[in-house]
């Protein structure tokens, strides 16, 4: 007998399909109730203690279609964080396309793939699960906070798997590349690898290359000694000493100029820093760089050293652009919501379905930023 994997509500007015897909869900452990259409269900909904962990939902029924349905669960406090997988005959049509916008978790065609639907249903069940642990974990803190400060937020598959490489790589003592747009959250990302690993407890020394006068970026950099140059009046610690046990982070590398190019490439092979004028001093950091360039176009034009390339990209980490991951949109919005909100009193809760709909069609040329 199988453990319940969880409730599946299954809303279609299709008979043997319904019996169809509770033959696959009860063989892999799920309970499921039945509805013939959105009214049908909403009454079902209304009856229950407790919402479903997934729905399964057609577009086109009698009474109350899946958009109109869809629609009431967005606006319900109780079953608004219910998953829901719409169940369409064209993955493409502006129906389904309009569901996804109204929140649907996911959409299956017409004729079903078993283990497709199993997949999605297991997917969506987690999704579930987490959520109620959000809530519950909120209820205990008394708030309603959405990510702390400086939190990636990301429920996309893409982020998923940035957070997963930031758990593999953040252990290690490798160098890191992230690369990606600008304001996709390179920094974020750089913060988040030393924040979980064992340099946690040393500095996190950042610099932005681009921003430092190309004059003056080796001295802020490597540090120099009194009597280096006019106007060194006393020593100076670079940026490399003052990360001592802890983690540099040089953005946009790919605008380091090429004698400074050099000079990193030796302090990353023999992990020592000449100062301006003259002594060399052991240093202990880990390196993650980040730029929006493309160095491998800038390898074959001559700008960027193929050494010290190999040398930074040890790990990769891309980040995409928002445009590209669609279903951070709404977290990150709600996120900014809270953040710029929590101080008054008549704070906004959420956002209409019309505010809804211009955040998700927007194609955010300057991303997370």
């Amino acid at each position: 007998m199988n453990v319940s994997s969880g409730v599946v509500l299954i809303v279609d007015d299709e008979r043997h399909l319904r019996q169809s897909l509770r033959e696959t869900f009860e063989e892999t452990g799920y309970r499921v109730w039945e509805a013939e259409d959105g009214q049908a269900a909403l009454d079902l909904l209304k009856q229950g203690k407790a919402a479903p962990d997934v729905i399964f939902l057609d577009l086109k029924m009698p009474r109350l279609d899946g958009l109109a349905m869809l629609r009431i669960l967005h606006s319900s406090a109780d079953w608004r964080r219910t998953p829901v997988v719409v169940i369409t005959s064209y993955g493409t049509s502006d129906s389904t396309i309009e569901a996804m916008k109204l929140g649907a978790f996911d959409y299956i065609t017409k004729p079903f793939n078993e283990e497709e639907v199993v997949r999605t249903a297991r997917r969506a069940t987690e999704v579930a699960r987490l959520a109620r642990e959000v809530e519950a974990l909120r209820a205990e803190v008394g708030e309603r906070k959405i990510g702390a400060e400086g939190e990636l937020i990301g429920q996309s598959p893409a982020m998923r798997e940035v957070f997963k490489l930031i758990g593999r790589v953040a252990p290690m003592d490798a160098n890191v590349l992230i690369t990606g747009e600008s304001g996709t959250g390179k920094e974020l990302v750089a913060r988040a690898i030393h924040r979980h690993s064992q340099r946690s407890g040393g500095p996190f020394v950042a610099i932005n290359c681009p921003a430092v006068p190309e004059s003056l970026l080796e001295s802020e950099l490597f540090g120099y000694e009194r009597g280096a140059f006019t106007g060194a009046v006393h020593d100076y610690v670079g940026r490399f000493e003052a990360a001592a046990g802890g983690t540099v982070f040089l953005d946009e590398i790919g605008d380091l100029p090429a004698s400074t190019q050099a000079k990193l490439l030796r302090t990353l092979q023999e992990h020592v820093v000449e100062r301006l004028g003259g002594r060399r001093i052991p240093v202990d950091f880990r390196l993650i760089a980040a730029t929006n360039r493309d160095l491998e176009r800038l390898l074959a034009d001559g700008q960027f050293r193929e050494d010290l390339y190999y040398r930074l990209n040890v790990v990769r980490i891309h980040l995409p652009p928002l445009r590209e991951r669609r279903a951070d949109i709404l977290p990150l919005a709600e996120a900014f919501l809270w953040k710029h909100s929590k101080a008054q009193s008549d704070a906004p809760h959420g956002f209409t379905e019309a505010a809804t709909r211009l955040l998700l069609a927007h194609d955010y040329p300057g991303n997370v930023r």
